[in-house]
């Protein structure tokens, strides 16, 4: 093989990799992640964009979704966020996105089942609107549980934050040893309580959030003992003691109202279940008997007359069996 012509391979191997190799520098100086990154520094550093950026927070936003296009889309209904606070304090993972594609679907599915049974459109409508409301009665179950076992915690944890005070403890480490010791629900609320004002956020804004997490009275209570005792002085272990006792008093009083409310709201249940019931029993016993229901007109306007009443009456006694401690 010629030398010279070996050589010249050589060279120009070494001058086309050397090549591209200063094209990817240059490139990268101009357009690459670390170039974007202090181009993002001098632009947050100067006046202008100092006046247009909005304050950044350090807490973990919760996203509406998965997907950016939806939460686009999401970003403009007005009552998305109370649906993902509702979300939120139910404790589920779910998100906005989720949840309405899981109501979607169990609309189509209702106007499936209607058209399968061959039913009128306003009951192929009533049918997707029951069970379209479905997610939406799970997600107002699992919160009024969850709040309510926060609520069975509460005595308990301020009890714990007191002894932990006595004990010569700070506010902040007795959240910490709380949120350890304490199980969840509660457990898991402090401990992010805790994490935020190690992280920086101040112990106000710290425990606003956690009121804004848990819509509970009793616990804003607590909140705004810590607050004021925070401000003007005293002794936060002795308030803590306190609310703990008042707080377990209330439930105490709550369940013998429950209790003795009981049979009214059991009767509520009988009277609102009972029509349903029938219909059940005689669409399978005598469907032609019960068919006209589905077919006459007059028999449509008068199931819908009848299903307002029972509503209006199922509200009314709720109304009544429901007593506020």
């Amino acid at each position: 093989m010629n030398t010279t012509f070996f050589g010249f391979a050589v060279l120009l191997f070494l001058g086309t990799v050397l090549a591209v190799e200063g094209l990817y520098l240059y490139w990268s100086s101009r357009h690459g992640p670390r170039a974007k990154r202090f181009a993002a520094r001098i632009e947050l550093g100067s006046a202008d964009a100092q006046a247009k950026v909005q304050p950044l927070s350090i807490l973990k936003q919760r996203m509406l979704s998965d997907s950016p296009l939806i939460v686009r889309l999401l970003s403009d209904i007005p009552f998305v966020h109370s649906i993902d606070s509702k979300l939120r304090q139910a404790g589920s993972k779910m998100t906005v996105g989720r949840f309405i594609g899981y109501t979607c679907a169990a609309a189509v599915a209702g106007l499936a089942i209607g058209s399968a049974l061959a039913l009128s459109f306003v009951a192929q409508l009533a049918i997707a609107g029951m069970l379209a409301v479905l997610p939406w009665l799970k997600v107002c179950r699992d919160r009024s549980q969850r709040l309510r076992q926060i609520e069975r915690q509460l005595p308990d944890a301020a009890d714990s934050i007191a002894r932990a005070l006595r004990a010569g403890h700070s506010f902040a480490s007795a959240l910490a040893m709380l949120s350890e010791e304490l199980a969840a629900p509660l457990g898991a609320e402090f401990r992010i309580a805790f994490d935020e004002i190690n992280f920086g956020v101040s112990m106000n804004t710290a425990l606003y959030n956690m009121t804004e997490r848990v819509p509970l009275d009793d616990l804003r209570y607590f909140v705004i003992a810590v607050l004021i005792q925070r401000e003007s002085g005293g002794n936060l272990a002795e308030i803590l003691s306190n609310i703990g006792f008042i707080i377990r008093e209330r439930l105490k009083l709550f369940a013998k109202v429950r209790a003795l409310s009981a049979e009214g709201r059991l009767s509520g249940w009988v009277l609102a279940l009972l029509p349903f019931v029938v219909i059940g029993v005689l669409s399978i016993l005598s469907p032609g008997f019960i068919k006209i229901f589905w077919t006459d007109p007059a028999a449509e306007k008068l199931a819908g007359l009848c299903l307002g009443l029972m509503t209006l009456g199922i509200l009314w006694m709720r109304k009544i069996v429901r007593i506020r401690v």
